[in-house]
């Protein structure tokens, strides 16, 4: 399986539509530089953002901007950063989920009949996602789109794990894990979670 391949623009609408009926409104793009402009046009000036660990965030240029301040926002991760207590950091991170705005994040899979799949070893990144953060902002490359559940599990557990580890141990020093996994399956709040499509191979 190559899970870093675009699907077809039938699959691509398919999902699209099939997420629209789940609650999950979605911004089709076509490069990873579109995918940081639908960022700016969709989050408010002086918005509260925080974000998630995301290669995704990185490769389409989110993470250098919230670090440069040549933004519009409220870093709430810049603030976190800034504690040097491991203990005070996780609750001030805990506290930032339910604060933000705009939790931003990517996803590990997306299902075709409209599911998006996320997974954690710690739950930091995932936690904001069903319920805690007033908007979500998901960014992820069409090449995440498999048919179902099952297809989302063989490529987290077959695939990311393994790209997942080697990105760990070069910045924790340790691997990662399946600690907490997170499905959304549908979103009863309009508007609440909106995910930037970009039809190229980001993250993993």
């Amino acid at each position: 399986m190559n899970y870093s391949k675009i699907p077809s623009n039938e699959t691509i609408e398919k999902t699209i539509s099939a997420l629209k009926n789940h609650g999950i409104d979605t911004i089709l793009v076509d490069t990873k530089e579109q995918a940081l402009e639908e960022i700016s046009k969709n989050i408010s000036e002086g918005s509260k953002v925080m974000n998630g660990s995301s290669t995704t965030l990185i490769e389409i240029g989110f993470s250098d901007l919230l670090k440069s301040g040549n933004h519009k926002w409220k870093n709430l991760h810049e603030d976190i950063l800034k504690e040097p207590d491991y203990g005070k950091q996780s609750d001030l991170r805990r506290k930032a989920l339910t604060e933000t705005d705009y939790f931003l994040s990517s996803v590990n899979a997306i299902t075709q009949d409209g599911k998006l799949v996320a997974v954690d070893f710690s739950g930091s990144r995932v936690g904001a996602l069903p319920f805690a953060a007033k908007n979500v902002l998901i960014v992820a490359g069409a090449n995440k789109i498999v048919p179902n559940l099952e297809g989302a599990f063989d490529r987290i557990k077959k695939y990311v794990i393994n790209l997942e580890n080697e990105r760990a141990m070069k910045v924790y020093g340790m691997k990662s894990g399946f600690g907490k996994w997170v499905i959304i399956e549908k979103e009863l709040n309009p508007n609440r979670i909106k995910l930037i499509l970009v039809k190229e191979a980001l993250g993993f």
